[in-house]
């Protein structure tokens, strides 16, 4: 029998943890280097765990596991972990943002399935967020929410007509569609974006900046992007309807 694997000093986000017995915690993690890992913090709960103060979200850890040679195991037991500093916890409605792109990566990313590039723009957003509250969140999560969905294929082409392949008219609407793609903008549709600013998403997407030009793109188009982003979405978590999603209108209302 091969002796476990052992994975020290990675990089790692908690995206969400619940509990597994009265003293332990599992945890859904985001590696750098083997994407969306289950973990199994044996004596978290405890007041006496080293565990306990570190395993936070929206916080830059280094993890160590074990992984079994013989059986593949989902669930992975944490040998050990570290806090890399760097940030503080984000607080208000930017914590609320930073577990909501938590959600969405729950959603969203299959286990096992590295993105390291995803990971990198990830701990970029989460040290923004920090810093960040009110309209200024809102670039920032729609730059997040467009690069994600490109790094998964999910997100069709925006400088040109889904169903033609015709280039947009600059100041023709069109809506984005789900199971179609950008189409023109019909009667009926509540969200919709002008073809200049479509391709000026898709330029910035396209440029060696990465997330800074996407961001530049996304400020004056934040609000109106927000709906056509959020569907596409999800769409594509499924239901039901996004946690922290619901949890953010439910506060708008009050």
């Amino acid at each position: 029998m091969a002796p476990p694997k052992r994975i020290a000093d990675e990089p790692a986000f908690v995206l969400h943890s619940y509990d597994w017995s009265e003293s332990s915690l599992i945890l859904e993690t985001f590696t750098r280097h083997y994407g969306r890992v289950a973990l199994v913090a044996k004596g978290a709960k405890k007041h006496t765990s080293n565990f306990r103060p570190v395993l936070l979200p929206l916080q830059p850890l280094r993890l160590g596991y074990t992984v079994s040679q013989e059986v593949r195991d989902e669930i992975h037991p944490l040998k050990g972990a570290e806090w890399v500093g760097g940030h503080v916890m984000p607080t208000g409605d930017a914590l609320l943002a930073g577990l909501y792109l938590n959600e969405l990566l729950l959603r969203l990313l299959a286990r096992d399935d590295p993105h390291a590039e995803l990971f990198d723009l990830y701990a970029g957003v989460v040290r923004v967020l920090a810093g960040a509250h009110g309209e200024a969140l809102e670039p920032v999560l729609r730059a997040f929410e467009l690069l994600l969905l490109r790094a998964l294929g999910l997100l069709p082409a925006l400088d040109a007509d889904s169903t033609t392949l015709a280039a947009l008219r600059p100041q023709a609407r069109y809506a984005l569609v789900a199971e179609g793609g950008l189409r023109p903008a019909l009667a009926g549709d509540r969200a919709t974006l002008a073809g200049d600013a479509w391709c000026a998403l898709q330029q910035a997407l396209e440029a060696p900046a990465g997330y800074p030009a996407v961001l530049r793109a996304c400020v004056g188009v934040a609000a109106e992007l927000k709906p056509l982003l959020r569907q596409l979405l999800q769409y594509h978590c499924g239901s039901p309807v996004l946690r922290t999603r619901q949890l953010m209108m439910d506060l708008q209302s009050l």
